[in-house]
């Protein structure tokens, strides 16, 4: 019997003058969330967030959001 681990999937929007930080920041944060860019042009990343860590990963956002370097957080299923 195998245990699998799935992390959850985030889309964020940030302000793309600012995106040196947003990664910098997530980043600094080790086993939190692994970004990957989606469109360079409207500075969208997906986020890949460990379940366990998730209220730490939303009160980054949060955070962010509040410095105005995120403009939307949204929760999405992945599909395989």
């Amino acid at each position: 019997m195998s245990d699998t681990f799935h992390s959850l999937y985030y889309q964020v929007q940030i302000d793309k003058s600012r995106g040196w930080f947003f990664v910098g920041v997530l980043r600094s944060f080790e086993n939190i969330a692994f970004d990957r860019t989606i469109q360079k042009e409207s500075a969208l990343f997906e986020i890949f967030v460990a379940p366990d860590l998730e209220l730490e990963f939303l009160d980054i956002m949060q955070r962010l959001q509040n410095c105005d370097v995120v403009i939307d957080v949204q929760k999405l299923l992945k599909s395989n």
